[in-house]
């Protein structure tokens, strides 16, 4: 298993744009969790990027050391399931519209936001999704 800043180095080595750090992808990962809890209301592009930070930690996780997985398994877990209560599982049939689904073991891929507000929402709405509409009364 290796360091943080191994595995950083490694995945940018693979492709990613930085050599990230796992604080800085949970961070990234908290703070779209948050956005989608209020309605994201961004392009789906920005949302199908934003949905990478999830990616970089499920790669990272299978080569960080033991102890890095044991210290922030539990944040991820606790906001994977804030994540899940804000959005609705279609199995990616709205979301694979707009952008090619990765494989069924990226969960977060296959789901869409609760809250359907601004450009995502509309985006979402014409490709079928069903939600709610914040400004709705």
């Amino acid at each position: 298993m290796a360091t943080e800043t191994e595995v950083g180095e490694l995945l940018r080595r693979r492709g990613w744009r930085a050599a990230f750090t796992v604080a800085e992808r949970v961070d990234g990962w908290a703070a779209l969790v948050r956005s989608v809890e209020r309605g994201y209301a961004d392009s789906v592009s920005e949302y199908t990027n934003d949905l990478y930070c999830r990616n970089w930690l499920h790669e990272a996780w299978i080569l960080l050391d033991e102890h890095l997985v044991h210290l922030w398994t539990p944040t991820i877990r606790a906001l994977d399931d804030r994540y899940r209560a804000a959005t609705v599982d279609d199995d990616g049939h709205v979301l694979g519209r707009f952008h090619r689904l990765p494989g069924p073991d990226l969960w977060w891929w296959r789901r869409h936001p609760r809250i359907l507000t601004g450009d995502l929402g509309d985006a979402l709405r014409s490709a079928g999704a069903l939600g709610t509409d914040p400004d709705v009364a």
